[in-house]
């Protein structure tokens, strides 16, 4: 039975977001932060670690290695692409910017396919608006590039993306395979070889890049779509399917990717995800609850169910993983999509309470970075500046005259943006996630413009490398038995040092130096042969305590 659409747009609600404006939130969304910092500690830094020391020799490209001690979890493919972009763009380019410019194409990929996915989900008979008694209601292809744009500034508006999409990680990577993943789904009753070899290498790279589980789970839940389709185009994708899983754990044994990483959540840690689900997946998952709502009666149809496959399976292995936000991360792109689809059903009410609601968060936002900028560059607010002063002690503040125009420019930007939504454009569909996306635009240019020296000094091993070097000479060997794989990558690839990290290296080793980090206490090290010779603390974590010692006699 043929129920009727809860969509109603008009010709008029259906007009495309112009083009340039699309882009130039995009690229104020991608390109801030790809350029004039180091590696960020943990996954950033590590990532990067390994994808340097294999463009460098340092380390096999079949088993990358911190500190002599091999890696448990293999994503090879995400590090093979760095290392050969730093190889590719080397000498020219900055080894740290080289390993994250292929990184920014695949978040534009992400974007890209999202945008494509919805295009063809929404061209569906059932996804189309209900048809006007006298006409004028939204053409087919334009209603549907209307949807497409809501998606892609819904990607865009997602918080928990924000982060996560700017690191150079293995889960970047998987992002990008999941959305090809969607794409492949969504194209299938249009573009049959293209949906075909596209969710074949979808999950080859999820495979390749450290997730065969998602892979499996996602082309289960892709045959099961299909095998349900009323399109023959769809159900004829199935042997594609099973041969893709075929090949995608064919290549996580070769690579010996299989690893479960599973943790039983009690219920203290299901409340804590339950929060971490509300933060992450804002502002996509009140648009998504409605989606489900108004086309309640249309779940079975593909516009609704291809993209609730993907976000099924992310939370679950969101789940399962112990509330990981990695896992978390990878049903974005149809969490996108279906909070799109929520727009042609919106009241003007509803709209206009979150157009406000956004229009004041990110104001106040930007107003923030804006004050904390002027005390670190004038010391006026004084509180504001005593307190940067306290937290990131040793920083010195430097004037960037480019970062404060751009800053600036998008400042004006986000000014226009809103006197545009509130002043004109009132019946475009996409009008509801303008100001949500431009609010996350914004900010994250501001921070990563105006807070990306003092960021940089927080979030970076070099002040902390910079005391290491003051009593271990460059080039020498530190033993660091036990060491965090955050340790291992800024002594290796900041330092410069020769790193054993084996557990057995205390009692044989020919290293001169030896380094303990510990939390709150003083790492005591039994052995005759080893004196200390300095203790510090980390500029930015005064717990973090780091302990030197140098062998009395060298063998």
């Amino acid at each position: 039975m043929n129920l009727p659409s809860p969509a109603l747009v008009t010709q008029r609600g259906a007009r495309r977001l112009p083009r340039t404006a699309l882009l130039l939130l995009c690229a104020a969304y991608v390109l801030p932060g790809l350029f004039g910092r180091d590696p960020w500690r943990n996954a950033d830094l590590v990532a990067f670690a390994q994808m340097a020391g294999i463009a460098e020799g340092r380390t096999p490209w079949f088993a990358p290695a911190l500190g002599a001690m091999p890696l448990a979890d293999l994503a090879l493919l995400p590090h093979w692409l760095g290392a050969a972009f730093i190889l590719l763009l080397s000498p020219l380019v900055d080894p740290a910017v080289a390993a994250r410019v292929p990184f920014a194409l695949l978040l534009v990929a992400t974007l890209v396919l999202t945008w494509y996915a919805t295009f063809h989900l929404a061209r569906t008979p059932h996804a189309q608006p209900l048809a006007f008694a006298f006409g004028g209601e939204a053409e087919p292809v334009d209603y549907a590039r209307a949807i497409a744009d809501g998606a892609l500034l819904a990607v865009v508006a997602t918080l928990g993306l924000l982060l996560l999409g700017h690191e150079t990680t293995p889960e970047l990577a998987q992002l990008s395979g999941a959305s090809l993943f969607l794409y492949g789904l969504a194209a299938a009753p249009f573009r049959v070889w293209q949906a075909r070899a596209a969710t074949f290498a979808a999950l080859l790279i999820l495979a390749g890049s450290g997730a065969p589980s998602m892979a499996v789970a996602l082309g289960l839940g892709g045959w099961l779509v299909c095998s349900r389709s009323a399109y023959a185009q769809v159900r004829a994708l199935w042997p594609w399917l099973v041969a893709a899983l075929l090949a995608a754990a064919a290549l996580a044994t070769a690579l010996s990717a299989w690893r479960w990483r599973g943790e039983v959540l009690t219920g203290a840690e299901l409340l804590a995800t339950a929060r971490q689900w509300v933060w992450f997946l804002w502002p996509s998952w009140p648009f998504v609850v409605w989606t489900l709502w108004r086309w309640r009666d249309h779940l079975a149809h593909r516009h609704i169910a291809v993209p609730l496959s993907l976000v099924l399976v992310a939370l679950g292995a969101n789940l399962l993983m112990g509330g990981s936000d990695r896992a978390l991360m990878l049903g974005v792109p149809g969490m996108a999509v279906l909070a799109a689809f929520a727009l042609p059903t919106f009241k003007r009410s509803t709209a206009a309470a979150i157009d406000w609601f956004s229009m004041f968060f990110f104001t106040l936002c930007a107003l923030f970075v804006w004050v904390i900028y002027l005390a670190l560059q004038t010391g006026v607010p004084a509180k504001p500046a005593a307190n940067m002063a306290r937290l990131l002690p040793g920083f010195v503040s430097t004037f960037s005259p480019l970062a404060l125009l751009l800053a600036a420019v998008g400042t004006a930007a986000w000014i226009w943006l809103v006197r545009w939504r509130t002043g004109r454009h009132r019946e475009a569909l996409w009008k509801s996630l303008v100001l949500p996306a431009g609010g996350v635009a914004l900010c994250w240019l501001l921070t990563m413009t105006l807070w990306l020296a003092p960021l940089d000094f927080a979030r970076s091993s070099r002040p902390w490398l910079e005391r290491v070097a003051q009593h271990v000479p460059a080039g020498s060997c530190v033993l660091v038995p036990g060491a965090s794989r955050v340790v291992l990558a800024a002594l290796e690839h900041g330092g410069r040092y020769r790193v054993d990290a084996r557990p057995q290296a205390l009692s044989d080793t020919r290293c001169t130096y030896l380094l303990r980090v510990s939390r709150n206490e003083r790492a005591a090290v039994a052995s005759d042969p080893w004196v200390g010779i300095a203790e510090f603390a980390r500029p930015t974590d005064r717990a973090e305590l780091t302990t030197i010692y140098r062998r009395r006699t060298t063998p």
